[in-house]
Parts: C-alpha cells; sequence; structure tokens
C-alpha cells in the first residue's frame, strides 16, 4: 500500500508541475515585410506576459539581400 501511494505522488507531481508553472502568453504579434531594391526587410515585433505578470516586448529586424 505504501508503494502504490507513493507511485501515485510521484505521478501526481509529474503532472501538477506545468499547471503551477504556467506559461508565457503571448498578447501582440507582429510581422511586416518590405521588398524595396531586391532587398527584402522583415521587422517582427511580440509582446508576450509572464505568469508573473511581467511584460517583455521584442523586436527583430532582418535584411536580406
Amino acid at each position: 500500500m505504501k508503494r502504490f501511494a507513493l507511485n501515485l505522488m510521484l505521478l501526481g507531481s509529474l503532472f501538477a508541475s506545468p499547471a503551477l508553472v504556467g506559461c508565457d502568453r503571448t498578447v501582440s504579434e507582429e510581422k511586416t515585410v518590405e521588398q524595396k531594391n531586391g532587398k527584402t526587410e522583415v521587422k517582427e515585433n511580440k509582446t508576450v506576459e509572464k505568469p508573473d505578470g511581467t511584460i517583455e516586448k521584442t523586436s527583430e529586424h532582418t535584411v536580406s539581400k
């Protein structure tokens, strides 16, 4: 019986940990593609809310020939 209880607790903690930690929630995501003079310019802006309530903004700018 003790072995069954131990296995049940270990299995429960395995499935409960992702629910307690949470994951990032994407608030907004924007991607702009411009083509000028044979060059491709890509701008990406993304806003993410973390599980603790903080907001993180990232932006990328890529130019290809």
